[in-house]
């Protein structure tokens, strides 16, 4: 029985984050009164005592790792311009492929998170490489540890780009979730990978820096006007140091309405209309500004709760878009 909120009255599969480190898995709601909410236990990690009053986080990170997915990953390594950032290498069950997934998770979560994503790549026979960068908890930790919104992680998730091409991938599909979905868009206009990078599935993706602290500002509770007073201490390069940035954040370089032209890949954006973090209303400006190449599929969710949310319906869309007049693998 948990405290009823939108979040834990919502349909679909989560996971409990308990304080001491355990996690149970959550499905159906079975019950709902006028302050608790009843969902089935799916499942918990072991000598896990669930009893009345332990406190615990809501997540759509369902997976804690590769093999809790039932995927067989190898653990390599991803030499980055800052050093070494871990990976998961997961091949799909026949044979290794020529044809890749690298998957971005957002800032403040994990590569479990992207988990939800391998499973399809894995089933359209893709190789997947799940990866880490700088300052996210697994990958190097850079000057103060703070994320630049994706400005410099994207030089990381480039080198992984370049590992998927060195070992052999000759077609990659980004999968970026909310800032990876921001990094994904960056790398798909790399010179670097015209042929190689032809299609992004980007779920909660950050299309627009501004709109996206505007709306974590109005989460937050705070004041309208907070947003737009500290973005220049984001983008001016005096002030950025000053917290704790190793250099500016060029916002208006992540804004993908404003450089919808640029856009020549395939992109299957999935977004949850309820999302409190990044706009949905910005992913609909820009399938309507790029109608040609932008497919956009609408959930009743939150941020990154799509898949939670809709399961079925998620895998089912994405797979179509990953192997969509993709030749067969080698």
């Amino acid at each position: 029985m948990l405290d009823r909120t939108p979040r834990t009255q919502a349909s679909g599969l989560y996971n409990l984050w308990l304080r001491d480190g355990g996690w149970v898995r959550l499905g159906a709601v079975v019950d709902e009164q006028a302050s608790t909410v009843t969902r089935v236990v799916i499942g918990v990690t072991p000598d896990t005592e669930l009893r009345p009053g332990v406190r615990a986080s809501w997540s759509g990170i369902y997976y804690r790792d590769p093999a809790d997915a039932g995927l067989d990953a190898l653990d390599v390594v991803v030499e980055t311009p800052v050093g070494p950032a871990p990976a998961w290498l997961i091949h799909p069950s026949d044979r290794p492929s020529d044809q890749w997934a690298i998957h971005i998770q957002g800032m403040g979560s994990s590569r479990a998170g992207t988990l939800r994503g391998v499973l399809v790549a894995a089933d359209a026979g893709l190789t997947s490489l799940v990866v880490s960068y700088r300052n996210d908890g697994e990958g190097p930790r850079v000057g103060s540890g703070r994320s630049t919104l994706g400005a410099a992680e994207t030089d990381d998730i480039r080198a992984a780009a370049r590992y998927a091409v060195a070992h052999g991938a000759r077609r990659i599909v980004l999968f970026g979730w909310s800032m990876g979905a921001a990094i994904a868009l960056e790398l798909a206009t790399d010179a670097e990978f015209d042929g190689v990078i032809d299609r992004l599935v980007l779920d909660s993706p950050v299309l627009d820096w501004a709109a996206t602290i505007d709306a974590n500002c109005a989460r937050a509770g705070l004041p309208s006007w907070f947003g737009a007073f500290g973005r220049p201490w984001l983008q001016t390069r005096v002030l950025a140091r000053l917290v704790g940035l190793e250099a500016a954040v060029p916002l208006r370089r992540f804004n993908s309405t404003v450089r919808a032209d640029a856009l020549s890949i395939r992109t299957l954006i999935l977004h949850g209309a309820q999302d409190s973090s990044a706009p949905h209303s910005v992913s609909a400006r820009l399938a309507r500004l790029r109608p040609d190449v932008v497919q956009l599929e609408s959930f009743s969710s939150d941020h990154t709760l799509n898949w939670n949310s809709d399961p079925v319906r998620w895998r089912l869309i994405a797979a179509r878009w990953a192997i969509d007049d993709v030749g067969s693998g080698g």
